[in-house]
């Protein structure tokens, strides 16, 4: 309410006038609709955190897979060893899991998490296809790893390219001041002598 009345009175304050007047009312529904719709940060950094986790989480799952445990065992497993946003997110549906309920229903609502999206569809699509769980899981954990790899390649080129632009603002006047203009004063009162 505080962000809307602001909006509100800038609009006012701003435009002033009867447009300021019109434009008000709309300025405090407008902040009020993105405020609305905008996701808190815990939630975002969560989320994040949840996405990061996943590959190890993956991992986890396979060799437990591969160790001949079954899925809903796997994944309790997996929940219990490494604790975590992922597996806060994981935690309802090994409990679903393990309580009977249906495979399939229970590794699509997973996939319906973006976070934890790869691993949902992966598990849903291995349990109708028929393919084995493990496979699966194991080939996803490769993948992740490659994309998890990748990415923070990435990010080490971006600090590089971030480190570069201040470190040349800083650099560029120290060089015109102690290289170029000496020289061109020097020029200049070689000139005047002449």
């Amino acid at each position: 309410m505080l962000w809307c009345l602001l909006a509100a009175i800038a609009s006012l304050v701003v435009v002033g006038g009867l447009l300021g007047a019109v434009l008000a009312p709309a300025a405090a529904v407008g902040c009020w609709l993105v405020i609305g719709r905008s996701e808190p940060a815990s939630a975002v950094r969560r989320r994040e955190t949840a996405r990061r986790e996943l590959p190890h989480v993956v991992r986890l799952l396979a060799s437990a897979l591969a160790a001949g445990a079954d899925p809903a065992e796997a994944l309790g497993t997996v929940v219990t060893a490494l604790p975590g946003a992922a597996a806060d997110g994981l935690a309802p549906v090994a409990a679903r899991l393990r309580l009977g309920g249906d495979p399939v229903e229970a590794w699509r609502t997973l996939a319906a998490a973006p976070e934890l999206a790869p691993l949902g569809r992966a598990l849903a699509r291995a349990q109708v296809t028929g393919v084995p769980v493990g496979t699966v899981v194991e080939r996803l954990a490769d993948e992740l790893a490659r994309s998890a790899r990748a990415e923070a390649e990435d990010r080490a080129r971006r600090v590089g390219v971030k480190a570069a632009v201040p470190l040349g603002l800083c650099l560029l006047p120290a060089f015109l001041l102690i290289g170029i203009v000496p020289v061109v004063g020097g020029l200049l009162t070689a000139l005047h002598l002449s």
